[in-house]
């Protein structure tokens, strides 16, 4: 019996002892792979861990500034947005990493700062860029997480005192080419222009006229009248002009989208708050219809989510504040609502004046909600139906209020 418990815990010692050597067998270390895993391993973390990769070791930080290791990022199909987000100072860069549900304040880039007596202004965002104007008309665009930054030519003198209707950016979805255009549509409704920067030629191309496009149940007296200042009184007995003051920051809120026959279209807010769509490839543009009554009060903002583009529309009726999200259907000509704000979270910004800016990102839309009483950003997710309020941005103890927000693919690949 004695040898028969003896040979069981000879035998089980045996076994654990193949376990051990099995587990020490299959364990392996990071310093055990060669440059190209590692490259592949650490380009899967997420951006944020890019900016400890230089403190871990001497191979780690040599692989941060490889360029087989940026090759490495740019195979990853997509990474979960950044919100750059623009406060009434302009003098700081904070963003939202919508990973880590977290804040994050990012040097200024030395361009930026070397023209920061500039006033520069972000306008635009695509893919792992953000574009900034300045004061002087000239456009600056930037990686915010590498700070690598590139002065376009600047415009026409001529052109630089005309009405800027739209700047949007459309980059190129593979990095490795680091390719983008910037559109910038303007001109006095209903005469319009364009010019695209194509940064593979580093240059503007020719200015190109857009004619406007009239449906069969328009009239061109109704475009006129439209984007005429209509002025009014409001409930609370002030004058109101229909014609929209928007926030400095948001002043070219436009979005680009592609239609089904591959088309680019450049959709832009007209001063009365219509949404004129400019196709770029049969340079010509249109007007949608209103939302609304031209007499009611709101604040509206354009977006672009998975393609599409979508409007964002805070009214005031029966007592109460509506927030909600709307799309317009090409074939029938008409808008479809796909989303709409709990009542009891839109309820709040009832009778508070509030602008709204917003900026889309895949599903997600960010919404920048500003009076003078109160500030919030709201992040709607249209998937799920979800609308979850950001938590509160410090800085020296003291809640930032942002006006509005640009969002960006934090990418260390993308090259200006």
């Amino acid at each position: 019996m004695e040898d028969q418990n003896c040979r069981a815990s000879v035998m089980t010692r045996k076994r654990k002892s193949q376990e051990e050597d099995n587990c020490i067998s299959s364990t392996f270390y990071m310093d055990e792979l060669n440059e190209d895993l590692l490259e592949r391993v650490l380009s899967r973390l997420p951006t944020s861990a890019f900016f400890r990769l230089t403190s871990v070791c001497k191979r780690w930080k040599s692989v941060a500034s490889s360029p087989s290791f940026k090759l490495a990022c740019s195979q990853i199909p997509s990474r979960d947005p950044w919100f750059f987000m623009v406060d009434p100072l302009l003098n700081r860069s904070i963003v939202f990493d919508s990973t880590e549900r977290s804040w994050k304040k990012l040097n200024h880039p030395p361009l930026l700062q070397k023209n920061s007596n500039c006033n520069s202004m972000p306008v635009s965002a695509s893919g792992g860029l953000i574009c900034f104007r300045n004061s002087y008309g000239n456009f600056i665009v930037c990686n915010p997480v590498t700070g690598s930054c590139n002065e376009h030519p600047p415009l026409d003198p001529s052109l630089q005192n005309l009405t800027f209707h739209a700047i949007v950016m459309h980059s190129c979805p593979k990095y490795e080419q680091s390719s983008y255009k910037l559109v910038v549509v303007f001109g006095e409704l209903p005469k319009l222009s364009f010019r695209v920067y194509n940064s593979d030629t580093g240059s503007w191309e020719e200015e190109t006229a857009l004619c406007k496009k009239f449906d069969d149940d328009s009239a061109e007296s109704e475009s006129s009248e439209d984007n005429a200042a209509v002025y009014f009184l409001s409930k609370a007995g002030n004058v109101v002009a229909t014609n929209m003051q928007r926030s400095p920051s948001k002043q070219y809120s436009s979005v680009i989208t592609t239609s089904k026959d591959g088309e680019e279209i450049v959709h832009f807010l007209s001063s009365s708050g219509s949404v004129v769509a400019c196709n770029l490839a049969t340079k010509c543009f249109s007007e949608y219809s209103r939302l609304l009554p031209v007499f009611f009060e709101y604040s509206i903002d354009l977006v672009e989510c998975g393609g599409r583009m979508l409007v964002v529309l805070l009214s005031e009726f029966f007592e109460s504040a509506s927030l909600r999200v709307w799309c317009y259907d090409e074939d029938v000509r008409s808008w479809h609502q796909i989303a709409a704000m709990p009542p009891a979270m839109s309820h709040e910004w009832y009778g508070k004046n509030v602008d709204i800016n917003c900026v889309g990102a895949g599903d997600q839309i960010l919404i920048c909600l500003s009076s003078a009483e109160i500030s919030s950003c709201v992040l709607c997710d249209l998937a799920a139906n979800e609308w979850v309020e950001l938590p509160k941005c410090f800085m020296d103890g003291e809640a930032i209020k942002f006006m509005s927000a640009f969002s960006f693919e934090p990418r260390i690949e993308a090259s200006v």
